[in-house]
């Protein structure tokens, strides 16, 4: 009974490992992302990503709708390239709730923006990610903007 118990503590640490691990390489997809997103390396942006990935943002209007709009990755990279060397933007990431079922895994990261030293908007970012050939590929990016609420 004692070797059984022995084993099956075994392979439970090794499983918990395991997940850690993979949790560590899909926070590292998001981070490099970032960073490519940062250094606006509209080559490594694609890299990330599968081709037909989709992107969407969530905000509300003046009037208090909820709006949903889409954009291509290709638009998504192509306007980050066109951002003017003097302008500075960042998002930070504020944490990671990483969640992972064999080949997929959603990342959801609160942020703030900053645009040119100010404030700009905070929320959330909802990535969708799959496995493939041991990296993994965002296959579907969701986000919230607003200004107000922001902690």
């Amino acid at each position: 009974m004692k070797k059984l118990l022995l084993l099956f503590s075994f392979s439970f640490v090794l499983s918990v490992n395991a997940q850690k691990s993979e949790e560590e390489s899909v926070k590292n997809t998001i981070i490099e992302f970032f960073e490519a997103f940062h250094k606006q390396d509209t080559v490594a942006l694609k890299k990330m990503a599968k081709s037909n990935v989709i992107l969407q943002s969530i905000s509300v209007n003046k009037e208090g709708k909820t709006i949903v709009s889409e954009s291509s990755y290709n638009d998504f990279v192509k306007s980050i390239g066109s951002i003017p060397e003097e302008s500075t933007f960042e998002e930070k990431l504020l944490s990671y709730n990483i969640q992972i079922d064999g080949n997929m895994a959603n990342a959801w990261t609160p942020y703030e923006f900053w645009y040119n030293g100010n404030f700009s908007h905070c929320g959330v970012n909802s990535f969708q990610l799959v496995k493939e050939d041991q990296t993994w590929k965002i296959i579907y990016l969701v986000d919230t903007r607003r200004r107000k609420n922001c902690k």
